[in-house]
């Protein structure tokens, strides 16, 4: 019973998989070990959030007077994500041998000690050392972010086997005050007290949260498994969501490095202002997270639908965020905040039910259950959502650069477009395959063998 247990996070037939009825009911009883699971991974989503956050709406400036070019600021953003996606396949791997709260707590530790490191490169001389040591240090900071974040996402599958999209969506609240809180409370520590004062400050905050989080996080122990990334990866269903996650972030890391610049030309606002602009994405996302995950686990056959829909309304919204110049639209601050209020839950719509599909395609498919599969899922989607925060700012700097935001955006929205098209013809297929095998049971089948003998 247990491997389905797990598998009430993605089944759309729980009752007929012999999970009792009861078991929902007890779910709803949080314990007190799922209580300090839900602490420990609120606050890796909180701090790790804002720590992230708060370089939109000055580093990008301040990197120019460094002698940094669009593009290579965009490759600053993204050199994050793509040793995150590199780390994720590999801690994900080896989340069993390692110990999933040792890596929780370490992850933490080096983020925290990093953060504060990035504060001291105003110091550094402007050009290349500047440049390389800023790429060092995100390196190593995603590094630390890549283990919290891997752990914290099988750990929670562990504790929450049956309601999982429910609570990866209601910790979205915390991942969402940290997108909320980042940019304005780093516009205003810049403004008020310069370049060092905000990584110091998060910084030290993180750190304090280490010795916490080592009290109070659980310890869950797991006998590692012979399924590989391989062997998931290559699951048709599968890549198509590794594609979606893809999307997703490649939009939202496009927004990093372009999003400020653009705000301080077009409209004019100080650094401290372009922080509240962040908010219509982040408090849309972050309130509109946890309502998803509960239509996601109460409503499993909503999926496909949230997938797709919030995939093409996605790449609308980027289309006119500029907006596109074929509109001939003028831009104005108004709508482009009410776009990113759009954006956030789009991006909700297709990144909640995500998790949980593919390990209900997993299950599917043969995959033990346990921490090991868990690790395996986590790290696989970190490595895609980083793969995809690598693509989204590299390529954003680059169209920024030569062709202006406006046009970067609505290219930028291709990848949302092709990922809700694609997961769309998937599902019709899925769906026209199984309306066929249903007028045409395996009886038919037995029953035209046996005449086809006879008559020989």
């Amino acid at each position: 019973m247990g491997s389905r247990a797990a598998d009430g996070a993605g089944s759309e037939q729980a009752p007929e998989d012999g999970v009792p009825e009861a078991l929902g009911e007890e779910s709803r009883r949080l314990t007190r070990e799922q209580l300090f699971t839900m602490a420990a991974t609120a606050s890796i989503n909180f701090s790790s959030m804002i720590c992230y956050s708060i370089l939109g709406p000055f580093f990008p400036s301040e990197a120019e007077k460094k002698g940094a070019s669009n593009t290579v600021v965009g490759l600053i953003f993204g050199c994050f994500a793509l040793v995150n996606f590199l780390t994720s396949l590999i801690l994900g791997n080896y989340l069993t041998h390692i110990g999933a709260k040792f890596m929780f707590v370490a992850g933490m530790f080096v983020s925290g000690c990093v953060t504060i490191l990035f504060g001291m490169l105003d110091k550094v001389p402007s050009g290349p050392m500047f440049i390389g040591l800023c790429f060092l240090v995100r390196a190593m900071d995603a590094i630390g972010f890549t283990a919290a974040m891997t752990a914290s996402f099988s750990i929670l599958a562990k504790a929450f086997p049956n309601n999982i999209a429910t609570v990866l969506g209601s910790l979205e609240i915390f991942t969402g005050l940290g997108l909320v809180l980042g940019p304005p409370l780093g516009g205003f520590l810049y403004q008020s007290f310069g370049y060092e004062v905000p990584f110091i400050t998060l910084g030290c905050v993180v750190l304090v949260l280490v010795p916490v989080n080592m009290c109070i996080l659980p310890k869950y122990d797991s006998i590692p498994s012979k399924d590989s990334f391989w062997k998931l990866i290559l699951l048709p269903k599968v890549l198509l969501l590794c594609l979606t996650i893809f999307s997703l972030s490649a939009c939202l890391g496009f927004l990093d490095p372009t999003m400020s610049l653009f705000i301080l030309k077009k409209f004019k606002l100080p650094a401290g202002y372009v922080g509240l602009v962040f908010l219509g994405l982040a408090l849309s996302y972050s309130l509109s997270s946890p309502l998803l995950g509960l239509l996601s686990d109460k409503l499993p056959y909503l999926r496909k639908w949230l997938l797709v829909s919030g995939g093409l309304m996605t790449a609308l919204c980027f289309f006119i965020l500029g907006p596109a110049p074929v509109l001939h639209i003028e831009s104005q601050l108004w709508m482009f905040v009410l776009v990113l209020v759009l954006i956030g839950f789009s991006l909700g719509m297709s990144a909640i039910p995500v998790f949980p599909e593919i390990l209900h395609c997993a299950y599917e498919n043969g995959f033990e259950e346990g921490l090991s599969l868990l690790g395996l899922v986590s790290g696989l989607f970190n490595a895609m959502w980083s793969l995809g925060a690598f693509a989204g700012p590299t390529l954003g700097g680059f169209l920024n650069e030569k062709l202006g935001f406006e046009w970067a955006s609505a290219i930028q929205g291709g990848w949302a477009l092709l990922s809700g098209l694609a997961t769309g013809i998937f599902y019709i297929v899925e769906a026209t395959r199984r309306s066929s095998s249903l007028q045409n049971p395996p009886a038919n089948n037995e029953e035209r063998t046996h005449l086809m003998g006879s008559e020989t």
